[in-house]
């Protein structure tokens, strides 16, 4: 699994167009709402909003649509077919092929969110933070096995992925502008409504842990989703 990720990254780093995608737009974008933060601070959610912003964007972005594209090109060139003949396990070669997207969004998450945390406040609970934004990457791993799925080739992968980089950015954009007081339930059973509530509690603070904890079900429940979907669409082989 090891080898296969170390050989995953190398491909990502040297894909220049996958690299960019990657990581110079999620994080230029994240830098450039970082230098409004003044404005961006007069929204009701305050600097929970860039921060729940932040984290759907450079997942979305970075994980999300760099794991599609990933898996979509391994099926292409029969990588895929090829590694299911050897002894490694599907769930050892599939975690090979998308432990570096999801290091790479974690990482891009980590290092802005530390510099939003710097240049404005610290986050009021750290560790909610942590489950937030690891609960919003196995959504997002999950829902990009099941796209793959229905990805033809790398180049379909732009078009593939929009759904699901536009919602879910639209959706985080949403509850940071208008908070979760008004349509609270359809927000949170949202892709990724419930996880950029709890990331803006978490950064914010002073709502109580239980009902910080009431968050957690519906992204679990994305991920189970995309679970399920992943079984039905995912396919080893290009589709003839």
């Amino acid at each position: 699994m090891l080898t296969i990720a170390r050989s995953e990254l190398q491909q990502i780093v040297r894909n220049r167009m996958v690299f960019f995608s990657a990581t110079v737009i999620p994080v230029g974008l994240s830098l450039l709402f970082i230098a409004q933060r003044e404005t961006f601070s007069q929204v009701p959610t305050g600097m929970g909003f860039l921060a729940g912003a932040f984290m759907m964007i450079l997942i979305s972005m970075g994980l999300y649509s760099t794991a599609v594209t990933t898996l979509a090109a391994r099926r292409q060139t029969l990588f895929l077919k090829r590694l299911r003949s050897t002894a490694v396990s599907d769930v050892a070669a599939l975690a090979g092929i998308l432990g570096p997207p999801a290091l790479i969004g974690i990482i891009q998450v980590t290092a802005v969110l530390t510099v939003l945390a710097v240049l404005t406040e610290a986050p009021a609970a750290i560790p909610l933070l942590i489950v937030s934004g690891l609960s919003l990457v196995l959504m997002m791993l999950g829902l990009a096995l099941a796209t793959a799925g229905i990805t033809t080739s790398p180049e379909h992968a732009q078009v593939t992925t929009l759904p699901v980089t536009m919602g879910t950015s639209a959706v985080a954009f949403w509850i940071g502008f208008t908070g979760t007081e008004e349509l609270g339930m359809l927000k949170r059973a949202l892709p990724g409504g419930a996880a950029t509530e709890l990331t803006i509690n978490a950064w914010n603070g002073g709502v109580e842990l239980a009902d910080n904890l009431l968050l957690l079900p519906p992204t679990l429940a994305w991920i189970v989703i995309g679970v399920l979907l992943a079984k039905r669409f995912f396919r080893w082989e290009p589709r003839r």
